[in-house]
């Protein structure tokens, strides 16, 4: 090993003045092969007299054993750099990310069509039927831990092959369910698990691309979720009616397929591996502003969904006059629409103010919101509640991870720093909806759960508060501070 090392650097020697005689231009050459132009006598010949800018021919011969180290080392290290923060490859994760979370956070938020449509067939109260939802958002976040600490170690490609392979079986075979159960394990786990094998990973690729634009690149990333929240509802409404359930979900499916394959084709991760530490990182929660904010984040998941999930049945139940069961689609649709906005607009201005800076006044605003969704009793007016609060949301969905990037200084860890939140946040979603339709099965009706979510998303944003001023603490920064 050492004989192989004192060669690696001897060439490394070499090499380095080969390029001493080729760019210096000093006529010197340093290699001891019996070609030299220069006699150790006359030192004179070594002085900076013919153009030798930089004065590489005067250096000592420690410092040439530097350089070469160095060289060697970083070859050895595999260290990729600075994140390039554009280009063609750091674009084209963008897009990986645009398709995975068109299919992922897609499916999720468009699951109050399924909502309405179980709760009609399998004869079961809304409560449980939204347990279907929840548990595929939450095993979404929940095994990011394992999936984040997986991608950290270089197993980027097995998992998101895994992921999806579990997607796609679980769309295909809610096709097939009949039951509620079937459902259950198709949609709520199979296809769950495959989207949790797939969003923390490209999330974790796509973060390492970018460092000034980080936000923006995440929020172009977020997009696919309004892309894929307008087509499959949109699928469900034209082909339901036409070709019934099974062919709906298999069509939905194909278009899964077609876009998942492209993903993996052009994902590339850009970190080195990073073999050795923990499946959680405790360490993390030493840092106040993390902690802060990993509770922030729970309890804005926490009442977050519950318009998704709840929205259409709200217009045919509680308005005046109601709407149709198609007429109520539309708002999903429009709902899903304006998240573009809200995904792309916060995200630029975090680039510029800080990501947690904007995350606080979204996340207030959103509580505010449902709040005075409470108020709202007729179409016109559900409507446009429906465009402020289809952007509030998104901003949230699209800031959180990039935010709690922004946490992490050590990009080899950032996988499983990610992965812990997520985790911590998958309980959010998998117990909020069915939380608010119990309460609403309760006798507290809608005006009882609208008051559970805005109150869970206000408090949220109370802890994201506290993260700025932790990290304010640490860094000396004002409230003006970039965060």
């Amino acid at each position: 090993m050492a004989d192989h090392t004192s060669a690696t650097v001897e060439q490394e020697k070499q090499s380095a003045g080969r390029e001493g005689v080729s760019q210096d231009g000093d006529g010197v050459d340093t290699r001891e092969t019996g070609s030299t132009t220069s006699d150790s006598n006359n030192p004179q010949r070594h002085e900076p007299q013919h153009g030798n800018g930089n004065g590489r021919g005067d250096e000592e011969p420690t410092t040439v054993i530097d350089r070469v180290l160095s060289r060697v080392i970083s070859r050895a290290s595999g260290d990729p750099g600075p994140p390039p923060d554009g280009g063609y490859m750091a674009w084209l994760q963008c897009l990986a990310c645009h398709l995975v979370v068109a299919n992922t956070w897609g499916s999720v938020t468009s699951f109050g069509v399924f909502q309405s449509y179980y709760t009609d067939t399998l004869d079961r109260s809304a409560s449980d039927i939204s347990w279907i939802g929840s548990l595929a958002t939450f095993l979404l976040f929940f095994v990011g831990t394992l999936t984040g600490r997986l991608t950290d170690a270089g197993y980027f490609r097995l998992i998101f092959a895994t992921g999806t392979f579990l997607l796609l079986l679980g769309i295909f075979t809610t096709s097939l369910a009949v039951t509620y159960w079937q459902v259950m394990l198709s949609q709520g786990l199979s296809m769950g698990l495959g989207n949790g094998f797939l969003f923390c990973p490209i999330i974790v690729v796509l973060s390492s691309y970018f460092a000034k634009r980080r936000a923006l690149a995440v929020g172009i990333g977020a997009c696919g979720g309004a892309v894929g929240g307008i087509i499959y509802p949109l699928m469900v409404r034209q082909l339901l009616p036409q070709i019934g359930f099974p062919w709906t979900v298999r069509a939905i499916g194909l278009i899964q397929l077609i876009t998942m394959g492209v993903a993996n084709i052009i994902a590339k991760p850009r970190l080195k591996p990073r073999k050795a530490g923990p499946l959680i990182e405790l360490s993390a929660f030493r840092e106040l502003e993390y902690t802060f904010y990993a509770i922030g984040a729970f309890l804005n998941f926490l009442g977050l969904y519950f318009p998704y999930f709840y929205l259409t049945a709200y217009s045919r139940e509680e308005l005046n006059p109601p709407l149709s069961y198609t007429s109520s689609l539309n708002l999903l649709l429009l709902l899903n629409g304006v998240s573009i906005i809200g995904r792309l607009l916060p995200n630029y201005l975090a680039d510029r103010v800080g990501l947690v800076n904007v995350f606080i006044p979204t996340s207030l605003i959103a509580s505010i919101l449902i709040f005075g969704w409470i108020g709202v009793r007729t179409p016109s007016a559900l409507y446009g509640w429906s465009v402020l609060y289809g952007i509030a949301s998104a901003g949230i969905q699209s800031l959180f991870p990039a935010a709690l990037s922004s946490l992490t200084t050590d990009l080899q860890r950032l996988g499983v720093r990610i992965g812990m939140i997520f985790t911590i946040v998958s309980f959010a979603t998998l117990t909020g909806p069915p939380i608010a339709g119990a309460i609403i099965s309760s006798g507290a009706g809608y005006p009882g759960a609208q008051v559970f979510a805005g109150s869970s998303i206000a408090l949220g944003c109370g802890f994201l508060c506290l993260a700025k001023v932790a990290r304010m603490r640490r860094t000396g920064d004002g409230w003006r501070g970039k965060v």
